[in-house]
């Protein structure tokens, strides 16, 4: 991706990796949809979560007379390639899926893979993965508030392809 993903944002790129991991942020990133889904061929293990979210790619602080933030936000796609050992709960289920933060803590046992700890205000996810990718699917947009319509994010979706 070229340096300049989307200027009016400062978003650099659309695709995200762990790699990427120490200057991500998920706090209140709303999630919309998951999914657990199995490759077609015999990968070991053959599971993959998949989360539906907004990503918020940048809080705008208020200028005066304003007394709110606003934010640049973007459909995006959250892919954990063979996760294995997921566990977690929800609910109550009154509230949207928020999540408060991501956390990669290291392996507790023998196995290389890190220990994924996604904790969000009503849910709580945890399972083991080599990494992730995040597609941002389109261009972020400035709105007002945390998340996106479903209008403004065209629906429900799992694709696995940036918009740039």
């Amino acid at each position: 991706m070229t340096a300049s993903a989307h200027p009016p944002s400062g978003l650099s790129k659309a695709t995200w990796t762990d790699a990427d991991f120490p200057v991500m942020g998920w706090h209140d990133c709303r999630i919309h949809a998951v999914g657990v889904t199995e490759y077609e061929d015999d990968t070991v293990p053959p599971t993959r979560l998949l989360l539906d979210l907004d990503y918020i790619v940048r809080w705008v602080d208020p200028v005066a007379p304003e007394k709110h933030f606003t934010f640049w936000i973007a459909p995006a796609t959250l892919v954990f390639e063979k996760a294995w050992d997921i566990t977690g709960q929800f609910g109550p289920l009154h509230d949207l899926l928020e999540i408060d933060d991501v956390h990669r803590l290291a392996s507790p046992d023998d196995q290389p893979e890190p220990l994924w700890h996604i904790e969000g205000q009503n849910f709580d996810v945890r399972l083991r993965a080599h990494g992730y990718r995040q597609y941002l699917r389109m261009p972020p947009k400035a709105v007002s508030r945390q998340a996106l319509t479903l209008a403004q994010r065209n629906g429900i979706g799992f694709a696995e392809q940036p918009f740039a």
